[in-house]
C-alpha cells in the first residue's frame, strides 16, 4: 500500500503543474470526430484534430470497420506470431508497402511502439544514432532503449548534422532519424539535404512520417515522395491514427531485411496484441480513399492556404509553412490558455501549447486544418479568433 509520504509528493507535483498553468484537462466530445463536434459546451468547429483528410467519420471507412467487426470479431487475444495474425493484417501491410513504395511493412499497436522497437533492434553498443533535436517523444524514448551512441543536431540544421556525423563510432552502423513533419511547428524536414549528408557518411536514414502520409506527395506517400527521395530513405515509420482514418496502430516500412528482423526481435511486436480486426478493415478502406483522394488532398491544401491568408490579413502571427499544421503564436502561456478558452466560448475548439511542450516564451495555439472543413467553417473560425483576441486584450 502506498504510504502517505509518497502520496503527498505526488499531490505536490500535481499542484505545481496546475499552478504553472500546464495542467492538461480532457474535453470529452459526445459525437464522432469531424470538422464539427458536440461537447457539453455545445457545437464546436474542430481545429485541433489530426483528421487531415476527414476520414475519421467517413461513411465508407465506418462501414468497412463495422463489416469487419461482424465478420472477424472484436479482438485477436494474441500476439502476432502465436495466433494473432489474420489475412487482413498481412493485406494491410502489403497495401502500406505499395503506397509508400518500400519493400515490406510490419504493423505495431501504435507508432509509439514502432519507434520503440526500431532502435534497440537495429543498433548496438558499437553503433550511432543521430537525431533531430525536435523529434517526437516516441523517437526520444526509443533511442533511450538502445545502447548506441546518441548524438543530436539542431532542428533541420544540415551543417550541424554533418558535424555530428563526424563523431559517429567508426566501423559501426549509423542511423540518422528525423520527423518528416515537426508537429509543434508544421515545419518539413529537408530530406534531400539530409539524405546527401547521410549518404556521404555511410549512414542509414529513418523518417517518422506520421504527420504526412496520406496527404503529402502526389499520391499521399508522404515527405519522401514530396521531395522525390523515396528510394533514399531506408525506414519509414507512421501511424494509422491520423490521416489514415484516425484509428489506432502504427507501422515500420522499409528495407525487407529490417522488417524481417523486427518480426524476430521487435519487443512491442512480440509482446503486444495485434491491431483489432475492425481497425484493420477501416484502415484498408482509408487507404482506398487515399488512392482515389487527389481531390481531398487538393481541398486540404486549399483550406490550409485560405486559413493562413485570412489569419495573416487579420494580423495574427503565424509560423510560415505549407503544412495544414498552422501554429498561431501567442508567446505567453497564460495568454494562450485564455485565448483557447475564449475561442471555445465562441464555438471553436483549439488547444494551447506551452512550455515544456514548446520552448519558454513560444506558447501557441496549434491549428490543424482538415479537408472536411468548409470555407464557411474556416471563415467563422477566423472571426472567432478575432473576437477572442479582442476579449483577451480587453481583459488585460
Amino acid at each position: 500500500m502506498m504510504n502517505d509520504s509518497v502520496l503527498s509528493q505526488l499531490d505536490a507535483a500535481l499542484r505545481e503543474i496546475e499552478e504553472s498553468g500546464l495542467l492538461k484537462v480532457e474535453q470529452p466530445i459526445v459525437t464522432p470526430q469531424g470538422s464539427v463536434v458536440e461537447t457539453a459546451e455545445g457545437e464546436l468547429i474542430t481545429l485541433c484534430a489530426n483528421n487531415y483528410l476527414g476520414l475519421a467519420n467517413h461513411p465508407d471507412v465506418v462501414a468497412a470497420a463495422t463489416r469487419t467487426l461482424q465478420e472477424r470479431g472484436f479482438g485477436m487475444a494474441s500476439v502476432r506470431f502465436i495466433i494473432g495474425t489474420q489475412d487482413i493484417h498481412k493485406q494491410l501491410e502489403r497495401e502500406i508497402t505499395e503506397l509508400l513504395g518500400t519493400e515490406d511493412t510490419i504493423l505495431f499497436p501504435s507508432c509509439f511502439d514502432a519507434n520503440g522497437a526500431i532502435f534497440e533492434t537495429l543498433l548496438g553498443a558499437d553503433d550511432t544514432v543521430v537525431s533531430d533535436e525536435l523529434n517526437h517523444a516516441s523517437i526520444i524514448d526509443g533511442i533511450r532503449l538502445s545502447k548506441a551512441k546518441r548524438l543530436r543536431y539542431r532542428n533541420r540544421d544540415m551543417d550541424d548534422l554533418r558535424t555530428q556525423l563526424e563523431s559517429a563510432t567508426p566501423g559501426g552502423r549509423t542511423l540518422v532519424v528525423t520527423d518528416g513533419v515537426f508537429s509543434m511547428d508544421g515545419y518539413i524536414a529537408p530530406l534531400p539535404e539530409l539524405c546527401d549528408a547521410a549518404e556521404a557518411a555511410g549512414a542509414m536514414v529513418m523518417v517518422d512520417d506520421s504527420h504526412a502520409v496520406g496527404f503529402m506527395g502526389d499520391t499521399g506517400a508522404g515527405t519522401p515522395e514530396h521531395f522525390g527521395v523515396g528510394d533514399r530513405v531506408d525506414i519509414i515509420t507512421g501511424t494509422l491514427g491520423k490521416a489514415l482514418g484516425g484509428g489506432s496502430g502504427g507501422y515500420v516500412s522499409g528495407r525487407a531485411s529490417i522488417v524481417a528482423l523486427l518480426r524476430q526481435r521487435g519487443r512491442p511486436y512480440l509482446f503486444s496484441n495485434s491491431i483489432p480486426p475492425a481497425i484493420v478493415g477501416g484502415s484498408l478502406e482509408a487507404l482506398a480513399q487515399v488512392r482515389s483522394g487527389a481531390d481531398a488532398r487538393a481541398r486540404l491544401r486549399a483550406n490550409a492556404a485560405l486559413f493562413r491568408e485570412l489569419m495573416s490579413a487579420a494580423g495574427f502571427d503565424l509560423l510560415a509553412g505549407e503544412h495544414p499544421i498552422i501554429p498561431v503564436m501567442i508567446r505567453q502561456a497564460r495568454d494562450a490558455a485564455a485565448m483557447a478558452q475564449a475561442l471555445r466560448r465562441r464555438g471553436v475548439y483549439v488547444t494551447a501549447f506551452s512550455y515544456p511542450v514548446v520552448p519558454m516564451g513560444l506558447a501557441r495555439l496549434r491549428v490543424q486544418v482538415s479537408a472536411a472543413h468548409t470555407e464557411q467553417q474556416l471563415r467563422r473560425a477566423v472571426d472567432a479568433f478575432i473576437a477572442a483576441r479582442d476579449d483577451i486584450s480587453g481583459n488585460s
